[in-house]
């Protein structure tokens, strides 16, 4: 049997409703250790046979809105220099960015809630930021598990970030659910 895990961060992105299907959801609190944690819990429970992360995102470019899949992962707040360069962790042979196998925009992950947008972001050709999504595609990666994302923007990445969010983190559900349909996860 074949089984998709949904993982989220909080309840409230998905509104506090459940989707109303059989698929099981997860909700891994804020930030890489409480995503990575539940997670690895969740897979040894459930045995999915593929992942979808759904969340909220702040953007780095205004041309991006709505909900985005995700291509590729990398950590903005891994800064081990000069052991490994920035984004990468030193001695670990995991790859700095994780792929989705999918098309879409690059997401950078830190425990740290971005409130403007800084030179690295640009040179690394990031899209968007979140707080779990690197954590949550190492823990697929490690378990080679198949994952995807979709993030719905929320914020600009600007001193406003924490404001927008928190009005907006629980507007991309229904855009998220039609997008299960379309993937036929769910009917």
């Amino acid at each position: 049997m074949t089984t998709t895990l949904i993982v989220t961060a909080l309840p409230q992105e998905l509104a506090d409703q459940p989707l109303g299907h059989d698929i099981p959801v997860i909700f891994t609190g804020i930030g890489k250790l409480n995503a990575a944690l539940t997670l690895m819990d969740a897979i040894q429970t459930h045995k999915p046979s593929s992942v979808v992360n759904f969340g909220t995102a702040g953007r780095l470019s205004t041309e991006i809105s709505g909900l985005v899949e995700v291509a590729d992962v990398l950590q903005h707040d891994m800064q081990a220099e000069p052991l490994a360069p920035r984004g990468s962790t030193p001695f670990d042979e995991t790859p700095g960015v994780l792929h989705s196998g999918y098309e879409g925009v690059r997401c950078a992950t830190g425990d740290s809630f971005v409130t403007a947008t800084e030179p690295w972001l640009i040179e690394q050709n990031v899209n968007i930021v979140d707080m779990e999504l690197f954590a949550l595609a190492l823990a697929c990666h490690r378990k080679q598990i198949p994952w995807r994302s979709f993030k719905y923007i929320t914020d600009d990445t600007d001193e406003n970030a924490g404001q927008e969010w928190a009005e907006k983190m629980h507007h991309g559900r229904d855009l998220f659910i039609e997008q299960l349909r379309i993937l036929r996860l769910i009917p």
